[in-house]
């Protein structure tokens, strides 16, 4: 079954409710009508209805089965104040939050908050920034994460070629701690997609084989990856070679139960992150997903500004899928 037949399978008709803040986009906008007629969420639309229903009109699409919600004339807008002013603890007035409030991403971040939504997508108009400040001052991460992260799906030819690369997106330097967290979050991330996580963080090095700071590093995220969720099959630090070719497992690694046989890979820090996951997108010829933002309380999704409405309806499924598995 290829990929995502088998997350809309797992999603279908369960009513997942996904806040779009962005849907005068007319990518946002025409994912959001495919996903609604194709049965596999419930869109909630934040904007202005006439202003939407002008771009859908320049498309020939019809959003009078979409729930549309503007935030100027929403009836429970002082329910939502008063919430956020108490989640923020002091850091927002009363009127600092009303405007804050008019914020489609903090609107539609608070939907989510209060239960009445399931997840969110943006980041097609908006910077990562502007997606993810919401979510970490409301959404918050969960409790033993320290910082969210961002890993991509990359799917190759074969539907058996799949695999988590994290961190990518976020996180510039990770401290060992950081790392060990960001292991574990991308296990859970590579369960959503039906990989059974062997998870590598990847080094320059491969037990021992260098000496360093930053082979240190991984090595220490390692042990408190282990500790952490041992449950999961986490090895470290490997370089990639190790951690993919069984043969050069064999000699640099003998004995691991992930090299060899790596599916997850957590890349030191954000640089060889980047690098690797464009490597393997545009070299090798893999469908680069995400970023799939990992570690908050309740799935928040960043698209990129150069995204098209085939990536828009596939992250939504991937966050409707991300909510699910929270359930």
């Amino acid at each position: 079954m290829e990929l995502f037949d088998g997350l809309k399978e797992n999603i279908g008709g369960k009513n997942v409710r996904i806040v779009f803040p962005e849907p005068t986009d007319i990518r946002v906008l025409g994912a959001a009508v495919r996903l609604k007629s194709d049965g596999l969420v419930e869109p909630i639309l934040i904007g202005n209805v006439d202003k939407i229903k002008e771009v859908a009109n320049t498309r020939g699409l019809s959003v009078d089965s979409l729930e549309i919600i503007d935030p100027e004339n929403y009836p429970a807008f002082d329910d939502m104040v008063t919430s956020f002013i108490d989640r923020r603890k002091g850091k927002a007035t009363e009127d600092q939050a009303r405007t804050i409030l008019k914020d489609e991403n903090y609107f539609g971040t608070m939907l989510v908050f209060m239960d009445l939504a399931d997840g969110l997508v943006s980041g097609a108009v908006h910077s990562t920034g502007d997606t993810i400040r919401p979510a970490l001052q409301i959404i918050k991460t969960k409790p033993g994460v320290s910082r969210t992260s961002g890993a991509f799906l990359m799917v190759g030819n074969r539907d058996s070629e799949k695999y988590i690369f994290s961190d990518c997106a976020i996180n510039i330097n990770p401290d060992a701690q950081a790392l060990a967290e960001i292991a574990v979050e991308s296990a859970k991330t590579a369960e959503i997609f039906g990989i059974d996580p062997k998870v590598s963080l990847l080094s320059f090095s491969t037990k021992g084989s260098a000496k360093s700071d930053e082979v240190t590093k991984v090595a220490e995220a390692t042990k408190i990856a282990q500790e952490l969720a041992p449950e999961y099959a986490i090895d470290g630090e490997l370089q990639f070679d190790a951690s993919y070719v069984p043969s050069v497992a064999q000699q640099k690694a003998p004995g691991s139960s992930v090299a060899g046989s790596a599916n997850v890979f957590v890349f030191p820090e954000i640089q060889s992150g980047n690098i690797g996951y464009k490597i393997a997108q545009r070299l090798g010829g893999f469908q680069a997903i995400g970023p799939i933002l990992q570690g908050l309380n309740k799935p928040i999704s960043d698209l990129s500004r150069g995204c098209n409405e085939e990536d828009v309806y596939k992250l939504s499924i991937i966050t409707a899928s991300q909510a699910l598995q929270e359930k």
